[in-house]
Protein backbone atom coordinates (compact mmCIF):
# COMPACT_ATOMS: atom_id res chain seq x y z
CA UNK A 1 0.00 0.00 0.00
CA UNK A 2 2.77 2.47 0.91
CA UNK A 3 4.58 1.81 -2.35
CA UNK A 4 1.64 2.03 -4.73
CA UNK A 5 -1.23 3.91 -3.10
CA UNK A 6 0.38 6.62 -0.94
CA UNK A 7 1.99 9.51 -2.78
CA UNK A 8 5.49 10.65 -1.79
CA UNK A 9 5.56 13.42 0.83
CA UNK A 10 1.82 13.16 1.48
CA UNK A 11 1.60 11.94 5.09
CA UNK A 12 1.81 13.99 8.28
CA UNK A 13 2.35 11.06 10.63
CA UNK A 14 2.80 7.31 10.66
CA UNK A 15 2.40 5.33 13.88
CA UNK A 16 3.72 1.81 14.26
CA UNK A 17 2.77 0.71 17.74
CA UNK A 18 3.93 -2.64 19.12
CA UNK A 19 4.80 -4.48 15.92
CA UNK A 20 5.58 -8.18 16.22
CA UNK A 21 9.13 -8.38 17.65
CA UNK A 22 9.91 -11.78 16.15
CA UNK A 23 12.13 -12.55 19.16
CA UNK A 24 13.98 -15.58 17.75
CA UNK A 25 17.24 -14.63 16.01
CA UNK A 26 16.41 -16.67 12.90
CA UNK A 27 13.17 -14.66 12.51
CA UNK A 28 14.66 -11.16 12.82
CA UNK A 29 14.51 -10.83 9.03
CA UNK A 30 10.70 -10.76 9.37
CA UNK A 31 10.66 -7.66 11.56
CA UNK A 32 8.90 -4.79 9.82
CA UNK A 33 11.36 -2.13 11.01
CA UNK A 34 14.16 -2.66 8.51
CA UNK A 35 16.16 -0.11 6.51
CA UNK A 36 14.01 -0.51 3.36
CA UNK A 37 10.73 -0.06 5.26
CA UNK A 38 11.95 3.02 7.13
CA UNK A 39 13.23 4.59 3.89
CA UNK A 40 9.84 3.98 2.27
CA UNK A 41 7.92 5.48 5.19
CA UNK A 42 10.28 8.47 5.29
CA UNK A 43 9.69 9.08 1.57
CA UNK A 44 5.93 9.21 2.19
CA UNK A 45 6.20 11.72 5.03
CA UNK A 46 6.00 15.38 4.16
CA UNK A 47 8.45 17.93 5.55
CA UNK A 48 8.05 17.89 9.32
CA UNK A 49 6.10 14.64 9.19
CA UNK A 50 6.53 12.29 12.14
CA UNK A 51 7.23 8.59 12.50
CA UNK A 52 6.19 7.30 15.93
CA UNK A 53 7.05 3.78 17.05
CA UNK A 54 6.58 1.90 20.32
CA UNK A 55 7.57 -1.52 21.59
CA UNK A 56 7.91 -3.35 24.89
CA UNK A 57 10.60 -5.69 23.57
CA UNK A 58 13.96 -4.13 24.51
CA UNK A 59 16.12 -5.84 21.84
CA UNK A 60 13.68 -4.72 19.15
CA UNK A 61 13.65 -1.18 20.56
CA UNK A 62 17.44 -1.06 20.20
CA UNK A 63 17.24 -2.35 16.62
CA UNK A 64 14.54 0.21 15.77
CA UNK A 65 16.70 3.02 17.13
CA UNK A 66 19.70 1.83 15.13
CA UNK A 67 17.70 1.53 11.90
CA UNK A 68 15.96 4.89 12.32
CA UNK A 69 19.22 6.66 13.13
CA UNK A 70 20.55 5.27 9.85
CA UNK A 71 17.91 7.03 7.77
CA UNK A 72 19.23 10.36 6.49
CA UNK A 73 15.71 11.73 5.90
CA UNK A 74 14.76 11.46 9.58
CA UNK A 75 15.88 13.25 12.74
CA UNK A 76 15.38 11.91 16.26
CA UNK A 77 13.07 14.11 18.35
CA UNK A 78 14.40 12.82 21.68
CA UNK A 79 16.58 15.28 23.56
CA UNK A 80 19.44 12.83 24.03
CA UNK A 81 19.00 11.17 20.64
CA UNK A 82 17.53 8.02 22.12
CA UNK A 83 14.03 7.18 23.24
CA UNK A 84 11.21 9.62 23.94
CA UNK A 85 9.80 9.98 27.44
CA UNK A 86 6.53 8.08 27.32
CA UNK A 87 4.76 10.67 29.50
CA UNK A 88 5.38 13.29 26.83
CA UNK A 89 3.50 11.15 24.28
CA UNK A 90 0.56 9.93 26.27
CA UNK A 91 -1.81 11.90 24.11
CA UNK A 92 -2.46 8.48 22.61
CA UNK A 93 -4.33 5.77 24.46
CA UNK A 94 -2.49 2.72 25.73
CA UNK A 95 -2.87 -0.21 23.35
CA UNK A 96 -3.82 -3.73 24.36
CA UNK A 97 -0.24 -4.81 23.65
CA UNK A 98 1.14 -1.99 25.78
CA UNK A 99 -1.04 -2.96 28.71
CA UNK A 100 -0.01 -6.61 28.32
CA UNK A 101 3.68 -5.70 28.23
CA UNK A 102 3.35 -3.52 31.30
CA UNK A 103 1.54 -6.33 33.14
CA UNK A 104 4.50 -8.59 32.31
CA UNK A 105 6.91 -5.98 33.66
CA UNK A 106 8.29 -4.95 30.26
CA UNK A 107 9.53 -1.41 29.76
CA UNK A 108 7.73 0.42 26.97
CA UNK A 109 10.09 2.26 24.60
CA UNK A 110 8.86 5.07 22.35
CA UNK A 111 10.63 6.51 19.36
CA UNK A 112 9.70 9.71 17.57
CA UNK A 113 11.46 10.87 14.41
CA UNK A 114 10.71 13.87 12.21
CA UNK A 115 11.26 14.20 8.46
CA UNK A 116 13.74 16.96 7.51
Amino acid sequence: MLQQQIAPESLDEVQLLFPDPWPKKRHHKRRIVQHEFVALVASRLGAGGRLHLATDWEPYAEQMLLVLNGCSLLANCADAGGFIDIDALMARRATRFQRRGERLGHRVRELLFRRH
